[in-house]
């Protein structure tokens, strides 16, 4: 067992367009990522009942959380404000 990578959920959503981004800042970042119940999702006919899960190995957590919240956060003040 001492192979074995544990690994930790960082992201849980439906959204493929935030999936999308999340891996590729990670990946531009050197932290691997790993995308779960993709394949589940689609079984289900992709209605939204099975998130996705993005997951980092325990080590990475830390600074893939970090750099998630730092660009996610600048993405959301970016994204104009919907009218009502």
């Amino acid at each position: 067992m001492g192979g074995v990578r544990r690994m930790k959920e960082i992201l849980r959503t439906n959204n493929a367009v935030a999936l999308s981004y999340a891996t590729a800042l990670l990946e531009e970042a050197g932290i691997e990522a790993v995308i779960l119940d993709g394949h589940t999702s689609a079984v289900e006919g992709s209605i939204g009942a099975i998130q996705r899960r993005l997951m980092v190995r325990e080590a990475d957590q830390t600074r893939a959380e970090a750099l998630l919240d730092q660009n996610l956060k600048a993405e959301d003040r970016a994204r104009p404000t919907p009218r009502r």
